[in-house]
């Protein structure tokens, strides 16, 4: 496959479990392909580590969160502030701003342990953000939330736009994927079925029947 992305462009990824989606964010952050090649504001990245990856601002997250559980979750963000910020002083304010902009607040002193299913996907995307990325790679944020936790957290993603910092997210709930992506991408047993705005992609006959199904095109309309 072969993908360009634009600054600040929000981009959605479906497809079916097993079409690459999660490989494709591995090889992207670090992980070296067999063949091809992966360019970061023009440089070539391939291979590169993780770590300094993240430090370029090319950053992810994962569907499986795992936190410092014993930690609190101030301490969870300022590790990832870390690598901006020297001191621990300021790592700990930097990670203070963030605990507020995504609405932890009321477990900012408490374990990383404690906290449900939606404040353990906002720590992820917080110690993300703390990483201060200029690329963001975000694997399945929405997954386990009701709809009741899903907007909340679209109106939090939303918010990244006027920062210029670029999106791409996996996401198999496609009311999240209509309202937040600029062009959605297909895959399919490892190969690109369809790319294109969200109206396109949703009515082509090839992705509703490899992927969304006849039953979305009753839904929506």
């Amino acid at each position: 496959m072969s993908l360009t992305l634009e600054k600040g462009e929000f981009l959605g990824i479906i497809g079916p479990n097993g079409a690459g989606k999660t490989t494709l964010f591995s090889i992207i952050a670090g992980q070296a392909p067999t063949t091809g090649s992966i360019a970061f504001d023009g440089e070539d990245v391939t291979g590169r580590r993780s770590d300094r990856l993240a430090r370029a601002g090319l950053v992810r997250t994962f569907q499986l969160m795992r936190p410092f559980e014993s930690m609190t979750v101030l301490d969870n963000i300022a590790v990832a502030a870390h690598a901006h910020q020297r001191h621990r002083a300021d790592a700990r304010a930097a990670a203070a701003d963030i605990v507020a902009r995504v609405g932890l607040e009321k477990w900012m002193h408490s374990p990383a342990g404690v906290l449900p299913t939606a404040g353990l996907k906002r720590l992820e995307l917080a110690r993300a953000l703390a990483l201060r990325p200029r690329l963001l790679l975000l694997d399945e944020v929405m997954a386990g939330l009701v709809p009741t936790e899903r907007t909340p957290l679209m109106d939090l993603l939303r918010s990244l736009r006027p920062e210029g910092i670029t999106v791409v997210f996996i996401e198999h709930i496609m009311a999240a994927v209509m309202a937040l992506s600029d062009r959605v991408l297909v895959l399919h047993q490892g190969q690109v079925l369809a790319v294109g705005s969200p109206a396109e992609v949703t009515a082509d006959k090839r992705v509703v029947d490899a992927y969304l199904g006849e039953e979305f095109l009753i839904a929506d309309a």
